[in-house]
């Protein structure tokens, strides 16, 4: 009789670990009833698997303008979608989606038809693309910083994410 209750016991314990590894990322809202589009933090339970992407910048918006020009690369909202479908490809293929995506770090550099500062504005017409809709409401914690430069001229956008599944 002990047998079976210590068996039940296990069995017990196994479906309540179980149910706690499967528990939902937790997304903290930002304060101050904001709506901006990031999350204030994102908690990450025991039991996921973290997944750290590595950056990713656009491709060429025109390859037949001269290599490194505007016309080359695109303005920041263009390479920034450039940039998100790439990610999407690779999301895909690992069988993740934007919705996995817990945190992200914008690196923009500043254009110099915005006087070299970044073109903030640009980057999140991209970003609530695919961000904070109606079909994928998931929101990532976010930094986005201003470089000196990214790997080739006239690049001015590179999205690094890290994913929980």
């Amino acid at each position: 009789m002990s047998g079976i209750r210590l068996a039940t016991a296990i069995a017990a314990s196994l479906v309540l670990m179980s149910s706690a590894n499967a528990a939902d990322v937790v997304r903290h809202a930002l304060t101050g009833g904001s709506k901006f589009p990031i999350a204030r933090a994102v908690e990450v339970p025991a039991g996921k698997t973290i997944l750290f992407h590595s950056g990713i910048t656009p491709t060429p918006a025109n390859p037949k303008a001269t290599e490194g020009s505007p016309e080359y690369w695109g303005d920041t909202q263009t390479q920034a979608m450039s940039a998100f479908g790439r990610i999407k490809e690779s999301l895909d293929l690992l069988g993740l989606g934007f919705k996995d995506v817990v945190a992200m770090t914008v690196y923009l550099v500043g254009d110099p038809a915005k006087a070299g500062r970044m073109d903030f504005a640009g980057f999140m017409a991209a970003y609530s693309q695919f961000f904070g809709t109606r079909e994928q409401p998931n929101l990532p914690a976010r930094s986005t910083v201003q470089v000196a430069g990214l790997v080739a001229p006239g690049m001015l956008v590179e999205i690094e994410v890290q994913l929980a599944k």
